[in-house]
């Protein structure tokens, strides 16, 4: 107000309240190179005394509702790569890659579909990560701030040999939501699947992700008439078992060197291709020669002739 107050002496609380704009306000960040803050600031303005003030951060949040259309709609990218220069080409490596929605919030895991194919001769790896563009204008000038937030790695593939991801998931970790509609700074998000191949550059394609502060409620019923639309495009997605069990150790590593020389020999036998040709094709299983292990006994089956004494003590 207008009017002058004349305090006691003592404690005096007076509240405040303020109504935010009506415009959108831009979310606060803290960036690389500047940052987006507001502050609540009161004064206390006393005669003849200079003016003494305090403040304190007010945090502010720009709400992204992902449940959007334009935040709904699946993002689909491929790429294919040449590995080698000039006349040395071992091959190409070809990737794809789809996510099922561009919008997402913190906490949330990204399934990630994906098909690796290498026909280069070197050894491969793919690879996910989300990554953090801050971009700052000032001046008639642009920085920009790149960072990768989380990231995901598949298995090796050998050469001539394929991956699929069958919804990897990549799971988003605490950051400030997108930010997309200020005119001094800009943060905005992707998802990158990249292949690492030795001696040569990786092949990446990069997906963009809009990080949210609503998320979204619903989203295969609501977005069910999006994705059967790519079902034809998408057909090399089959269901597939994204992990594969793991196999089981060698016999030959529980059977002694000496039974497993008696039954393998030194060379393999030749194999008469002309007797191949003249029978049918057929899926030869080669004889099980081995005994089964031991029965497990407490008793040693093979006692020594000295009997070795240890020395026991006891601690009372």
């Amino acid at each position: 107000g207008e009017e002058n107050l004349i305090l006691l002496d003592g404690r005096h609380e007076f509240p405040f309240s303020f109504q935010l704009p009506q415009e959108p306000l831009v979310t606060s960040f803290t960036g690389k190179y500047g940052s987006i803050q507001y502050y609540v600031k009161a004064v206390l303005e006393r005669p003849a005394v200079p003016d003494q003030s305090v403040q304190t951060e007010l945090q502010v949040i720009s709400h992204i509702d992902v449940s959007s259309p334009a935040l709904l709609t699946p993002v689909l990218r491929s790429q294919e790569k040449m590995v080698g220069c000039w006349f040395f080409t071992s091959g190409p490596v070809s990737l794809s890659a789809k996510i099922e929605r561009k919008g997402y919030c913190n906490g949330e895991a990204i399934p990630i579909y994906a098909e690796i194919e290498n026909c280069s001769s070197r050894l491969i790896v793919p690879k996910a990560a989300i990554f953090q563009t801050q971009t700052y204008l000032a001046s008639g000038k642009t920085k920009t701030f790149r960072q990768m937030v989380a990231n995901v790695r598949g298995n090796h593939i050998a050469s001539g040999s394929t991956d699929t991801w069958n919804g990897k998931t990549l799971k988003i970790p605490p950051v400030s939501p997108s930010i997309l509609d200020c005119c001094i700074i800009r943060v905005e998000y992707s998802l990158a699947v990249y292949i690492h191949i030795p001696g040569a550059k990786k092949l990446m394609i990069e997906m963009p992700l809009v990080i949210g502060t609503i998320p979204c409620i619903g989203f295969s019923s609501r977005n069910s008439s999006i994705t059967s639309q790519f079902s034809m495009d998408m057909s090399w997605l089959a269901l597939t078992m994204p992990e594969h069990p793991e196999a089981p150790p060698n016999y030959a590593d529980v059977v002694s060197e000496e039974e497993f020389s008696r039954h393998v020999p030194a060379y393999p036998p030749p194999i008469d291709c002309e007797e191949q040709l003249c029978c049918p094709v057929f899926a030869y299983i080669q004889e099980f020669r081995f005994q089964p292990p031991p029965l497990y006994s407490e008793i040693d089956p093979h006692p020594t002739d000295v009997e070795e004494v240890q020395p026991v003590s006891f601690m009372l």
